[in-house]
């Protein structure tokens, strides 16, 4: 990741992490390695085509090929996207989430259920049939791939930190000195990297515009 200067605010830009993360929930659920992986040509995973370092590592980690479909291909991104569309009129329609975790649980339950129906275009229940797929794919490793993304920086005289499009407070007793921040799906945490100290620890927000300042950097 690059660390640039905003404002006085030090800021961690953000990468294809997230989509990764979600691509390891997907095969994690599936509960079985694919042969290879089928994405679009999404800066973050494929720019141009070509797979991204951290896409390429990925993949490498998982020992799974990929596959990039071609540009200006309406009928593999339509097969892609489909899926997409039957979501946002099948599941989110009169339905009201309390938050993102909400809505992901909901969803889960919602796939889980469809998925035991059958499916007018391939003649088939697609819980039934992904068994007998997952019967020539590879298990998943014991461990995935750690996806958190990690950054060392300095905390400026203004101790703040920007990830995505949030402010997130630093303890201004390290202003100066070097910290490792760790940014994960639901916390943002920082580490002195001489002593180990906590310099900040916040819940991650995924709304835009944001000030997250912890009240006990503000009584410094």
């Amino acid at each position: 990741m690059l660390v640039a200067r905003d404002r006085g605010h030090t800021g961690v830009q953000q990468g294809g992490a997230d989509i990764l993360f979600g691509l390891a929930r997907n095969l994690t659920r599936l509960g079985a390695l694919p042969e290879k992986l089928v994405w679009d040509r999404e800066s973050a995973i494929a720019a141009g085509g070509r797979p991204t370092e951290a896409f390429a590592a990925f993949c490498g980690r998982l020992e799974v090929g990929w596959v990039i479909l071609e540009a200006r291909d309406p009928q593999a991104k339509g097969l892609l996207e489909r899926s997409h569309r039957f979501m946002r009129s099948n599941f989110e329609p009169g339905r009201v989430f309390a938050n993102h975790l909400d809505y992901q649980d909901r969803l889960d339950a919602w796939t889980d259920k469809v998925n035991q129906r059958q499916h007018r275009t391939v003649r088939a229940v697609p819980a039934e049939r992904l068994a007998e797929e997952k019967m020539q794919m590879r298990p998943l490793p014991a461990r995935m791939p750690d996806l958190d993304r990690r950054q060392v920086l300095r905390v400026p005289a203004q101790p703040f930190v920007r990830i995505d499009r949030n402010d997130y407070s630093i303890d201004p007793a390290f202003a100066g000195r070097r910290i490792e921040l760790r940014v994960s799906q639901t916390h943002i945490t920082g580490v002195v990297l001489d002593t180990g100290e906590l310099a900040c620890r916040h819940r991650r927000v995924f709304a835009g515009g944001l000030t997250l300042l912890d009240p006990a950097h503000q009584s410094r």
